[in-house]
């Protein structure tokens, strides 16, 4: 094999390389703009849920004003981070929401005849099934990310992103201080369920 052979291949394998991971800095953008539009898009399905539990349940919890205004205020919240389309008001129009949740819950483990309504108890379990929808959502936004800056600041392909431009993505924010942060003792301890 000559050398000019060799230099040919090589310079086919360095090129094949270099589209190779340009297309999965590609790919890995798409399905990070992807993954966003899926939390919205479960955040919004649970927003058009809402409306239709506290149409359900108004009867029944007359005298629990608060939480359906708890509820109804994170619909809004919803609503307007959907709009806005930035994944840290999504994040906190879902925390909003999850907040709201149980105290509805409690009202239901409080009052049978509540907890025994078929649809109000349907709407509930879609509630539930939604939220882990965004929770995994967010889970694939955070993994993505993950994937994508490590291939920035990682060996050879941080050569290439400096290259065409790709910079480290913030993915969803978290505080980096706090007690979520620790595990004390009392976490470590087995629970004991006593029925």
């Amino acid at each position: 094999m000559s050398l000019s052979t060799i230099l040919i291949i090589l310079a086919l394998l360095i090129a094949f390389y270099i589209f190779s991971v340009y297309n999965k800095f590609k790919t890995i953008e798409t399905r990070l703009k992807a993954s966003i539009q899926e939390i919205g898009n479960q955040l919004k399905r649970q927003a058009d849920l809402i409306p239709n539990l506290v149409s359900s349940v108004k009867g029944y919890m007359k005298h629990e004003s608060a939480a359906i205004k708890a509820l109804t205020d994170a619909r809004k919240s919803i609503l307007t981070a959907v709009k806005s389309g930035q994944v840290q008001n999504l994040v906190a129009a879902a925390s909003q929401l999850q907040g709201a949740l149980p105290g509805i819950r409690a009202v239901f483990e409080d009052t049978p005849e509540l907890k025994a309504a078929g649809p109000t108890q349907s709407l509930m379990d879609e509630l539930r099934d939604t939220a882990d929808k965004v929770m995994y959502s967010r889970r694939t936004l955070i993994d993505l990310t993950a994937d994508y800056n490590v291939m920035v600041v990682t060996l050879p392909s941080s050569l290439l992103a400096g290259l065409f431009g790709f910079k480290p993505k913030e993915g969803l924010k978290t505080p980096e201080t706090g007690e979520h942060l620790e595990v004390k003792a009392a976490d470590t301890k087995t629970p004991k369920v006593d029925l």
